[in-house]
């Protein structure tokens, strides 16, 4: 189901608190007041939250360009995380448009989970 406006603004609310959650967890720094981009081990990653049922993980075309990692932080219930991580490249190589006519259009790559699950590297599993 497309997301119209207030879906779109709570999944973002949601994204970015969570984000700054599981960032302070694995002792990352933010490097951004705009954006949930973070210094984690001398690199700079973005951290993109999912709940369970959200099969996509969407980064802007600009941020791809800036960071050196993206980070899927899914959702497995009960406030616990899996932790996976790919590198740009890889996001590139699996990433479709969106099909949104909104603000994101032309501007967000989406990546399917699975794409994390399958050819990420599992960092680690958290509770917040």
């Amino acid at each position: 189901m497309p997301q119209d406006r207030e879906s779109g603004a709570r999944a973002d609310k949601y994204g970015r608190e969570t984000a700054k959650k599981i960032a302070e967890r694995i002792s990352a720094t933010s490097i951004s007041e705009t954006s949930n981009e973070f210094l984690y081990k001398k690199r700079k990653i973005t951290i993109r939250c999912a709940h369970y049922k959200n099969n996509y993980i969407g980064v802007s075309y600009k941020m791809l360009e800036r960071i050196d990692a993206i980070i899927a932080a899914l959702e497995e219930g009960n406030e616990e995380y899996k932790l996976y991580e790919i590198s740009p490249q890889s996001f590139k190589q699996h990433m479709r448009e969106t099909k949104s006519k909104g603000a994101s259009a032309g501007k967000v790559a989406l990546v399917r989970k699975n794409v994390f699950m399958n050819k990420g590297r599992l960092i680690s599993t958290i509770k917040l």
